[in-house]
């Protein structure tokens, strides 16, 4: 697919005359060290859901679903609390959710886009402490750091563990992190989880629910799974990716704003293979924006994959990112998105998209 054309400087604000700024940031600049202690402190929603609740979901009117979830979570919460897990009645409630029966945990399955993850912030928000929220690869990175023992001590002091974006295919991390939660819940720890149905899986009920249920093999019984329909709402009734800008609006948007950092697309894939992954969010530490020239397509699965954890990053931090190139839409081949890793691809498309956008606007 041929790269879209770039947008002419005319049809953007006038930079020329704005006063520059320090000198932008270079992310390949920085090699962040990580103490474990860090990464155990930092396991809260990312500042994107910083100060969500189950107040601020905006349930689409057409998927009922969507309000059954708000409700059984709210129940859930209730539990946590010490009620007895019913959940205030609201006029917008579609219908009533039945009243659970005090599982372990709760896994919402659905598509990219339908608020999982604003949810499951809205129960951590909603719960006593102590607790802890992260994605599943930070899950693997603070087994890896603190060693597996000491993961379960510390985190078996938890009311809640809440796991972003289970991953289900990597065998290996898959066993190890059903082994951590089975030891959790026998600790008494809470879990709510969620993961992403393939686009098109959606029609056929069940299907990310049962791979996972089938995975965690003999935590399946302490989960409920909740199904999550509806369509992405980063674009619902939004324009595809926008065009990509020249290097010199790059640079120059760069160089006037304060705390952006700057670098060759390129460049920045190659400085990922010499960063772990569980630092990333470090090496995005007072960068509030990124700037980046040339993207284009990534076509070596290792690479893809280290960007898929980069994009999480910057979505979490809300970063706009201006770049040329080719638009994010069109950064991973089709043979990729066909591909075992396809769900991490299409929500990297999905987050990269949303934060061009915002750079847009």
């Amino acid at each position: 697919m041929p790269a879209a054309a770039p947008h002419p400087d005319a049809a953007t604000e006038s930079i020329a005359t704005a006063a520059p700024s320090a000198a932008p940031t270079a992310l390949t600049d920085r090699r962040p060290v990580v103490p474990a202690e860090r990464l155990v402190a930092e396991m809260v929603p990312p500042p994107r859901f910083s100060e969500v609740g189950f107040g601020t979901y905006l349930p689409d009117p057409g998927q009922p679903s969507q309000y059954e979830a708000v409700q059984v979570l709210e129940q859930f919460a209730g539990g946590l609390n010490g009620g007895n897990g019913s959940a205030p009645r609201r006029s917008w409630f579609r219908r009533s959710a039945p009243a659970p029966t005090g599982p372990a945990g709760v896994y919402l399955d659905g598509g990219y886009g339908v608020g999982k993850t604003h949810l499951l912030a809205s129960l951590w928000h909603a719960a006593p402490g102590p607790k802890a929220f992260g994605t599943f690869v930070e899950l693997t990175n603070l087994v890896g750091a603190l060693g597996f023992q000491q993961a379960v001590t510390t985190l078996s002091g938890h009311k809640l563990l809440c796991i972003d974006e289970f991953e289900l295919d990597d065998p290996g991390d898959t066993v190890l992190v059903s082994t951590l939660l089975g030891r959790l819940v026998d600790n008494g720890v809470k879990l709510c989880a969620t993961s992403n149905t393939l686009p098109e899986k959606l029609g056929e009920g069940r299907f990310a629910a049962a791979d996972f249920l089938r995975e965690i093999q003999g935590l399946s019984a302490h989960f409920r799974p909740m199904r999550i329909d509806g369509q992405d709402y980063r674009h619902r009734g939004l324009p595809d990716a926008p065009p990509p800008y020249t290097d010199a609006r790059v640079e120059a948007v760069a160089a006037r704003t304060p705390g952006a950092s700057l670098d060759d697309f390129g460049a920045l894939l190659d400085h990922l293979s010499a960063v772990h992954p569980s630092r990333y969010g470090a090496m995005l530490d007072d960068v509030t924006a990124v700037c980046l020239r040339g993207v284009r397509r990534v076509d070596d699965q290792s690479t893809a994959l280290r960007l898929v954890v980069l994009a999480d990053r910057m979505y979490d931090r809300e970063l706009p990112i201006t770049a040329s190139g080719v638009p994010f839409d069109q950064v991973f081949p089709e043979e990729m998105l066909r591909g075992g890793y396809r769900k991490k691809y299409l929500r990297a498309i999905s987050r990269l998209v949303a934060l061009a956008r915002d750079s847009a606007r």
